[in-house]
């Protein structure tokens, strides 16, 4: 049996929701900001699938995610169909020239990893990579807002 750790994290970013939401909407983005994300990537003949791969510390894992719900400037949902189970969201806050960005991750420790490493651990390492990646994101989007 897989044990579930989940964490939250968000960021508040000095951009508008539109901004902020097409980049996040675009999911093969994310690898530029999200540090542990190798590649997305969404099937033209099927945007609510893609395939994600992870790369960390010469652990690599593959997945199918389904996007579950979407609505547009709110919330994406999610939750893998194959591969390293997991799920969560990722929700958008219009702050009116400002936008909070909320990210939820649950995921299961294969057991073999939760046999050889402390979760309270590693929960602590995933939770300060999601933070960093949002501080990513906020840069990111900084950026595009001034290229606009």
């Amino acid at each position: 049996m897989a044990d579930w750790l989940e964490h939250s994290v968000q960021v508040e970013v000095e951009a508008p929701i539109e901004l902020v939401w097409s980049l996040w909407s675009n999911l093969e983005q994310l690898p530029r900001w999200m540090k542990w994300i190798d590649s997305v990537k969404v099937p033209e003949d099927n945007p609510d699938i893609s395939v994600w791969k992870l790369n960390t510390g010469g652990l690599e894992f593959t997945w199918k995610s389904r996007i579950l719900k979407v609505v547009s400037h709110q919330i994406i949902q999610w939750e893998s169909i194959d591969g390293l189970p997991n799920r969560g969201a990722i929700r958008f806050y219009d702050r009116h020239g400002s936008s909070v960005v909320k990210l939820t991750v649950a995921y299961a420790i294969p057991g073999i990893l939760g046999k050889i490493m402390d979760n309270l651990f590693l929960g602590r390492v995933v939770e300060s990579t999601l933070n960093a990646d949002l501080e990513r994101f906020k840069q990111y989007a900084l950026q595009a807002k001034s290229q606009q």
